[in-house]
């Protein structure tokens, strides 16, 4: 990674950019310098990374913000990472077994990457487009991180399972099995107001984060 400079400052002022909600990706993409890093691959929990260090890179650990109405700070170099336990892999990169604990069908996920998060954007727009009712999210995400059942890695099998055979309950356990091991920063911290230090706060992502005296 290298150090932000005025050129990715342009970046996050883009209005092109802050309409498409991408002004974040293009700023990673363009403090990254190691070669042939296929950005599409990186999951959440690496991009997360990524942008914890470029912040403390650029202007420092202590990040303030507005919390509850007062001024607050956090030191950003307190946050922990949660690694993947490589013990838990079935022998393919990225691949991950689980029990559906209610129907007892064995399936494999994966890690949604950046690339798959794009994939299922675009397929959620196109089902707005047909209804703009639909309100399929839930079920279209577990299509992309689910990545066989009982053996079949078919995606003609993976969507017509998760259609009409993944119980509301299985789901539910599949994806808070997927949220207890996946790899991410803890974006959780101690916050310094002047009311005192409050423990364990959701830490709010803004465009403040890399540009502390920007203002939209």
């Amino acid at each position: 990674m290298k150090y932000m400079t005025a050129k990715e400052e342009d970046i996050l002022t883009n209005q092109n950019y802050l309409a498409k909600g991408i002004a974040i990706d293009k700023l990673l993409q363009s403090l990254i310098v190691t070669p042939n890093v296929d950005y599409n691959q990186l999951l959440l929990g690496d991009k997360n990374a990524i942008m914890i260090a470029a912040r403390i890179l650029s202007y420092g650990k202590d990040y303030e913000f507005t919390y509850n109405g007062e001024s607050a700070k956090v030191d950003l170099s307190t946050f922990n990472s949660k690694n993947i336990d490589e013990s838990l892999l079935t022998g393919r990169l990225n691949d991950f077994k689980f029990t559906l604990p209610t129907s007892k069908n064995e399936i494999t996920f994966k890690f949604l990457s950046h690339g798959d998060e794009k994939s299922i954007e675009k397929e959620l727009e196109g089902l707005k487009k047909i209804n703009k009712d639909d309100s399929s999210e839930g079920s279209t995400r577990l299509k992309y991180i689910i990545t066989s059942v009982n053996g079949s890695r078919e995606q003609a099998d993976i969507r017509k399972f998760v259609d009409t055979y993944l119980l509301a309950k299985d789901a539910r356990e599949l994806r808070a099995y997927y949220s207890s091991i996946s790899p991410d920063v803890d974006m959780k911290g101690d916050v310094v107001t002047p009311s005192g230090i409050e423990e364990g706060v959701d830490i709010p992502i803004t465009l403040n984060f890399f540009w502390p005296d920007f203002r939209v």
